[in-house]
């Protein structure tokens, strides 16, 4: 008689799809969250029974949080569920006009593209962490990044690669990147300084 019940990894309505946690990070969401809800036939579309919202960290990747809303997922199901078989927890109507929508990602997404501002690849970086990551071509090879930072520096082009304090640096429209963490083709992960050591070509 209740149907069925969903837990989904957003403050519904906003990123109904199959990637929210990944969308929220990438939009620079200041918080994020579960929603227990009633399935309907649409896509995430259902009524809300309850919600509860935890912010994201500056540092935050798509893994990391994926491993908080889990555990509150699991929590707030045990603990919301008697409340809402007793009829307790009132339905909510989602607001369609609210919406937002986060598509499923592809191996693809994750090639990061120096047109855009520095802040939004760092982002990238940390939303597609660990899957599907994020890269650039190094002499003709995917050089995978890990981890990243940005310094606010004007740079008149584009997509040119440089060494900021040891590390790898790349300008974009909107300051630079600076490459914390690496991982070279057939190789493991390492920091950016260690990485330049066998650069030889980077920045020159």
């Amino acid at each position: 008689p209740h149907g069925c019940l969903n837990i989904h990894a957003s403050l519904l309505p906003r990123w109904r799809g199959a990637a929210p946690i990944n969308a929220a990070i990438l939009a620079g969401d200041h918080e994020s969250g579960i929603t227990l809800m009633k399935m309907d036939p649409g896509l995430d579309t259902g009524p809300i029974i309850r919600q509860r919202a935890i912010p994201i960290q500056n540092d935050e990747t798509a893994g990391s949080l994926f491993v908080k809303l889990t555990q509150l997922g699991a929590d707030f199901l045990i603990e919301s569920l008697p409340a809402f078989l007793r009829g307790e927890l009132p339905l909510q109507s989602q607001d369609d006009s609210l919406s937002t929508y986060a598509p499923m990602l592809n191996k693809s997404d994750g090639k990061l593209d120096f047109s855009k501002p520095a802040e939004f690849l760092a982002r990238q970086i940390r939303a597609f962490n660990p899957w599907p990551g994020t890269y650039l071509l190094w002499e003709d090879k995917p050089l995978k990044v890990h981890v990243a930072h940005t310094f606010n520096v004007t740079s008149p082009q584009e997509g040119v690669f440089s060494i900021h304090n040891d590390f790898p640096a790349i300008s974009t429209s909107e300051g630079m990147l600076i490459l914390d963490h690496v991982q070279p083709a057939g190789k493991k992960a390492m920091p950016g300084n260690t990485f330049l050591r066998g650069a030889r070509g980077w920045g020159i």
